[in-house]
């Protein structure tokens, strides 16, 4: 367990304390501004269990964008499966949106934690990019089967174009500056699937 590779279902019970008082202060105060020191004291443990489970804040970084990435796909494809398992492609896809909303009325008051990490991870080696990078793939993979699902004629250009508006309103929404963003954007996708030629 000291190697920093444990996924979160292998976690001993001071692991998770580790990793849970990790992940909300990374998120609410920025991965640069918080220290071994602070996070093994609002978990109520040792920075020894902190370095014996994750084996260094670089791995416990990764660990926190993995299981926050396990979180959002999960939110994701199950809020698609309870609200829009019998709907049609096209109302799946605007869906996404749906979840979107209530996923950062509930967990993103300070926008979009993979795009927070990344401007504070410059570097490309770092553990916690592929991660960023695969969470980003996997989203614009899932609006690519459905673009194709719901008849696009260019589905691949559709996805980016969902892509682009899921995840501009994630950060206006982060930043403020726009009155309900994610509301927006979806009605912003009805206009683009309809010039999409997505009618399933």
């Amino acid at each position: 367990m000291g190697t920093g590779t444990a996924e979160a279902g292998e976690l001993t019970p001071g692991a998770r304390k580790v990793l849970e008082a990790a992940s909300t202060l990374f998120y609410e105060r920025g991965i640069t501004a918080v220290g071994v020191d602070l996070i093994a004291k609002e978990a109520g443990t040792t920075k020894k269990t902190l370095y014996d489970r994750f084996g260094g804040k670089d791995a416990l970084i990764a660990a926190y964008l993995r299981e926050r990435d396990r979180r959002w796909r999960s939110w994701l494809t199950g809020w698609l499966e309870e609200h829009a398992a019998a709907a049609g492609p096209r109302a799946r896809l605007l869906a996404t949106f749906d979840a979107l909303a209530e996923w950062t009325r509930r967990h993103n008051p300070r926008g979009c934690g993979f795009v927070n990490a990344a401007a504070e991870l410059p570097d490309p080696a770092h553990p916690g990019r592929r991660i960023i990078t695969d969470q980003k793939l996997w989203l614009r993979g899932c609006l690519y089967e459905l673009a194709v699902e719901a008849g696009a004629a260019d589905p691949g250009r559709l996805a980016d174009e969902l892509m682009l508006l899921h995840e501009g309103a994630t950060v206006l929404r982060g930043l403020a500056l726009v009155d309900d963003p994610v509301a927006r954007a979806r009605a912003l996708a009805e206009q683009t699937l309809d010039r999409a030629g997505a009618t399933r």
